[in-house]
């Protein structure tokens, strides 16, 4: 297949064809065509009421890749295991939406912020790093599994299977339902999970004239961010499930590195800050982490 029609593998969900749109649209206007090929993974063969494991929104798509299938693949990059395929190369980042999480109410709850949740609230997640971080702050609540797809959660919400929801910010944003958010969880109580926010465009590594093409969109702080994060969660022994959580901002020309854990019961969080030049963010992600010792926390 030529350059001309660059096969994008994505999953089918409506948030992951928002991302493979982002995609298609910024290498259209570096001048290339291209089509969305949908793969399904193990994550979407799930059952709803089951967690998802590392990897498994990434794996299909990275087998179709390496089969030729398709010519790039499309990954939430906060999805991506922490061991990677030395076949395949993060081509490009494109730029960063809000990676913060977002406190979702039902409407019938009169509360703004977490603060503001009454005593023995409902708060449905799928994610151990929301479930203990939620929990070091507000231990009064009642955080319970509750998994789906973004609008299969809001449809629970809605029918009061939850009294509130954990999500994404950038997934809400992205899918044009940013007003149900209300609050933007502070990293400093919520931290996101590395990479959360960011898309990654994958290739394989032996094809240099993709690899050419899709550099032309990468976004380098998006890239710096998302990469000192990874090497935080690396270097803790955690993987993408991990109760672990990182956000990389670049502060005045400098890499700053949130980097925090919480306990397996909720009952403590460990938080750390680190700052160097902005290219040296994986060497900052791994000091921190030392710090931090996070292997002792998620034990």
């Amino acid at each position: 297949m030529s350059l001309s029609e660059i096969a994008i593998g994505s999953r089918g969900s409506a948030l992951a064809l928002a991302q493979a749109k982002l995609v298609l649209e910024a290498l259209r206007r570096a001048g290339h065509k291209g089509r969305v090929v949908i793969i399904e993974t193990e994550g979407d063969r799930r059952s709803p009421d089951t967690a998802w494991g590392e990897g498994a929104f990434v794996a299909a798509i990275e087998t179709a890749l390496l089969a030729g299938e398709v010519d790039i693949a499309v990954h939430s990059a906060k999805d991506i295991p922490t061991e990677e395929d030395r076949r395949l190369r993060i081509a490009a980042y494109l730029p960063r939406a809000d990676p913060r999480d977002a406190l979702v109410v039902r409407r019938e709850i009169h509360a703004g912020s977490l603060a503001d949740l009454p005593p023995g609230s409902r708060v449905g997640t799928d994610s151990p790093r929301r479930t203990r971080f939620v929990l070091a702050r507000r231990p009064d609540l009642n955080v319970h599994p509750l998994h789906g797809n973004v609008d299969t959660r809001l449809r629970r919400l809605d029918a009061s299977e939850t009294d509130a929801l954990v999500l994404a910010c950038a997934g809400l944003d992205r899918l044009g339902l940013g007003g149900r958010i209300a609050e933007r969880l502070d990293p400093e109580t919520v931290p996101p999970a590395p990479g959360q926010g960011a898309i990654a465009v994958q290739v394989r590594a032996d094809d240099l004239r993709l690899l050419a093409v899709t550099s032309t969109i990468d976004e380098p702080g998006a890239r710096s961010s998302v990469e000192a994060e990874r090497a935080f969660l690396t270097a803790s022994g955690g993987g993408c499930r991990a109760p672990i959580g990182a956000l990389a901002t670049i502060v005045d020309g400098e890499l700053d590195l949130l980097g925090a854990y919480a306990s397996p019961d909720g009952a403590r969080a460990a938080f750390g800050h680190r700052r160097g030049p902005v290219g040296s963010g994986e060497d900052i992600g791994r000091e921190l982490a030392a710090e931090l010792d996070t292997r002792a926390g998620i034990q």
